[in-house]
């Protein structure tokens, strides 16, 4: 009961946010915010739209079978935010677009545009569910079931929760919600890791100390090319993923056109950009010091990181006041990413497939049938419910990045003008090329692919486009 009520006021502070923010919804606000968004706000909440209730429970996971390399690929993250600010972001404001792919239909035509957007909404559609499909088990087995509440009623009152602070607003009420929720995530954060201190009886300069001294600390790998690991490949994956899973991304693009310049959204990347090395190195503290308990408490550590972190935190074993902090930040976390994907997702279907940006009816509908569908798809994992499946969404969504990355890739970097109607056979070869030589290249040869298959995916894509187009003197990029 404890746990319901703090889920209950959470969500009552989030719809009062909502109301203060927005007193009438407007599709300009819902879409754009009116350009007026402070960017250290945007920044702010972009940190923890970014963190989502998955990474909340595996990251401090990590460190049981990797430590701390994943500081790596934040790194590379710092690059890779730089790139989106200084070269993508001026592309957006000098076209002053609403949805990014809108530059497609421009630079290359109707059908690469739509193409484009098809590509964003499936991937978001079965990405963004997924995620909160997880959080939805956890919110199921430590608080639904307690209480006789089924799946189906959770996974929907928790989407209609969302729906309800959102729908006036969009866009607009995000910025600021995103600021409490990423407040509360991290504030959840760091109590918790106080509190998983007091029980080592370290004060937080000897956790810190404790923390550097654990042989599960280890951020960097030089010494081995063959290892996962490799700093460098960490370094470079890190800079890809911004590139590509932000800077080609409607959900994460959008709050940034909302700041009223582009100087103004350029300090917002590049701010939000230096702080994830900090809040994941917070995640990773925390999971060292959980090892540390358990190993102090003669606990056997869980065969899946995932589970460290719920192991203390959901069962009680930290006391209430841990279970209490547990649930608001894994709430933050999931409700700040979910909210923003479904934002997103509405105003590429009421912009990009309906061409209709100023039908206020139309885009309500279209938020209330996208959030109808999100919880269809969770009760279709939850139907399905096997990690085989639930592994190759996550590989299909992977692949859905790769056209993007090619389309924009060769919009931005030729002067060619494509043959329109051959787009959608080219951005449909690409990831079908890469699930065959997926399968066959380890066959053939024993080396596996990792994450350069996503860059093997925009270079097939690139290559595709070239072989349909033909010179163009004028450039519209």
């Amino acid at each position: 009961m404890i746990i319901l009520a703090t889920v209950l006021v959470y969500f009552a502070a989030l719809w009062a946010v909502s109301r203060i923010t927005v007193k009438r919804g407007t599709n300009e606000s819902f879409y754009r915010a009116d350009r007026r968004s402070p960017w250290y706000m945007v920044a702010f909440g972009m940190v923890g739209a970014s963190i989502s209730g998955v990474t909340f429970v595996s990251v401090p996971g990590m460190v049981t079978a990797t430590g701390m390399t994943y500081l790596q690929t934040c790194l590379g993250f710092i690059p890779g935010y730089f790139a989106v600010a200084f070269l993508l972001l001026p592309l957006y404001y000098r076209h002053n677009l609403t949805t990014i792919y809108t530059y497609l239909d421009r630079r290359l035509g109707h059908c690469a545009y739509r193409m484009g957007a098809w590509f964003f909404l499936l991937s978001k559609m079965l990405g963004a569910s997924l995620r909160f499909y997880v959080v939805c088990i956890i919110v199921q087995a430590f608080v639904a079931d307690t209480a006789g509440i089924p799946f189906a009623a959770t996974a929907a009152a928790m989407v209609a929760l969302i729906w309800l602070y959102t729908r006036r607003g969009g866009i607009k009420t995000l910025v600021w919600t995103d600021s409490f929720q990423t407040l509360c995530l991290f504030g959840s954060l760091l109590l918790i890791i106080l509190n998983v201190a007091a029980e080592l009886g370290l004060g937080p300069v000897e956790a810190a100390r404790a923390v550097a001294a654990a042989p599960e600390s280890r951020v960097f790998v030089f010494d081995d090319w063959l290892s996962a690991q490799n700093f460098w490949k960490q370094f470079v994956s890190g800079a890809f993923i911004v590139i590509v899973m932000t800077g080609l991304d409607q959900d994460m693009m959008q709050k940034n056109l909302t700041c009223k310049t582009l100087r103004e959204a350029q300090k917002d990347m590049c701010t939000y950009g230096f702080a994830f090395f900090p809040a994941n190195l917070l995640f990773l503290s925390l999971g060292v010091l959980l090892v540390q308990l358990a190993a102090a408490r003669g606990v056997a550590l869980p065969a899946n990181g995932d589970e460290l972190l719920p192991m203390f935190a959901a069962t009680g074993s930290l006391g209430a006041a841990v279970t209490v902090l547990f649930t608001i930040g894994i709430v933050a976390a999931a409700f700040s990413s979910a909210d923003s994907a479904l934002t997103a997702m509405t105003t590429s279907l009421c912009v990009d497939i309906f061409g209709k940006d100023r039908d206020e009816r139309l885009r309500k509908r279209a938020h209330l049938g996208l959030c109808l569908l999100f919880v269809l798809f969770i009760l279709l994992f939850r139907a399905v419910n096997s990690k085989g499946v639930l592994d190759a969404v996550y590989t299909l969504c992977s692949y859905t990045y790769g056209p993007l990355l090619g389309l924009f890739a060769f919009g931005m970097a030729t002067r060619r003008q494509v043959r329109d109607r051959l787009v959608p056979c080219v951005a449909l070869s690409a990831p079908l090329l890469c699930l065959l030589a997926d399968w066959g290249v380890p066959v053939l040869t024993g080396y596996r692919f990792g994450y350069e298959l996503l860059l093997l995916n925009g270079l097939l894509t690139f290559a595709g486009l070239l072989a349909i187009s033909r010179r163009q003197q004028a450039c519209a990029s």
